[in-house]
C-alpha cells in the first residue's frame, strides 16, 4: 500500500478538495514497464471546475482514477478533503466514495433495470438514506428531467442518460465530482448543455468538479485547465478559451 510522503503534513491543505503529492504510478515490469504518472504534485481547489487534458497515454485518466480512489499509486499520496486515501481501509474508502465523491463517466454507467429516479437516488439508497428531497428536486429541475423520472435508460436518449448520470453525481451533495470524458458519447449541442449545467453546478451550487477531456471546447467551460504529458504536469491555464487550450496543446504535442 502506498503511504503519504515522509514530509507530508498530517492532513492535506484544507482549501483543496483533492490532490496528489509526489504521485507515481507504474504499470508492468522490466522492458514492458510504463510510468503512467511521474512524481505528480497537484491540488484541485474547492468550488472550482478543473479540466485535465493531454494526449492519449499522457496519464490524465490514470491521475483521475488515482485521485478518485479507483486505482492505487505505486508511490506518493492522493487525498480527498482531509483524508489520505492510502490510509483508509477498503471499507472506509468505499464509504468515502459513496458519500463524498460523485462520478460521471463517458458510458453513463446507469443500471438498466432502474428508472431514472432510482438511478439518481442509487448512491443514497445503497446507504439506506433518502437524501435531501428538496435538493434532489432542484437538481432534477436543473437538468430538465422532470418528465423522464419513471423512464428506464433504454427509453432515454444518450443526452438524457448523461443528465441522469450528472444528477446522480450531484444528488448526494458530494465534496467533489470526477468526470471522465462526460461528453465523449454526445453530439456537440447535447454535450454543450451538459457542460453548461456542470459549470452552473460549480457557480450556483458550490460544487467542485475535476474533468478529464480531450475536447478544447469542453475544457473552455472550466475555471482552470491542467495539462498532462508523459505522466507529468506540463502546464495550466486559468479561465481558458478554446483557442488558448488549442495553442497550449500544440505547445505540448497534444
Amino acid at each position: 500500500m502506498p503511504s503519504s510522503p515522509p514530509d507530508a503534513p498530517d492532513a492535506p491543505t484544507p482549501t483543496a478538495a483533492a490532490g496528489a503529492i509526489d504521485a507515481s504510478k507504474i504499470y508492468g515490469t522490466g522492458d514492458a514497464q510504463v510510468k503512467a504518472l511521474d512524481d505528480v504534485t497537484v491540488a484541485f481547489e474547492a468550488g472550482k471546475f478543473t479540466a485535465i487534458m493531454g494526449p492519449s497515454g499522457s496519464g490524465k485518466s490514470t491521475l483521475l482514477h488515482c485521485l478518485a480512489g479507483l486505482d492505487t499509486l505505486t508511490s506518493g499520496a492522493t487525498y480527498i478533503g482531509d483524508k489520505y486515501l492510502a490510509k483508509l481501509s477498503d471499507k472506509e474508502l468505499t464509504e468515502l466514495r459513496r458519500t463524498d465523491v460523485g462520478f460521471v463517466f463517458q458510458a453513463f454507467n446507469l443500471i438498466p433495470t432502474l428508472t431514472a429516479e432510482e438511478n439518481i437516488k442509487l448512491p443514497m439508497m445503497l446507504g439506506g438514506e433518502t437524501g435531501d428531497v428538496a435538493w434532489i428536486d432542484q437538481v432534477v429541475t436543473a437538468v430538465k428531467l422532470q418528465g423522464r423520472l419513471k423512464h428506464r435508460p433504454s427509453e432515454l436518449s444518450g443526452g438524457q442518460q448523461q443528465r441522469v448520470a450528472v444528477a446522480r453525481a450531484l444528488a448526494s451533495r458530494p465534496k467533489i465530482i470526477f468526470a471522465d470524458e462526460p461528453t465523449g458519447n454526445l453530439d456537440s449541442e447535447t454535450g454543450a448543455e451538459i457542460l453548461d449545467f456542470m459549470r452552473r453546478a460549480v457557480r450556483e451550487f458550490g460544487q467542485t468538479i475535476v474533468m478529464v477531456t480531450h475536447d478544447p471546447s469542453a475544457a473552455s467551460y472550466a475555471d482552470r485547465v491542467v495539462f498532462v504529458g508523459d505522466g507529468k504536469i506540463v502546464g495550466e491555464l486559468i479561465n481558458p478559451t478554446a483557442d488558448q487550450v488549442i495553442d497550449q496543446m500544440k505547445q505540448h504535442g497534444s
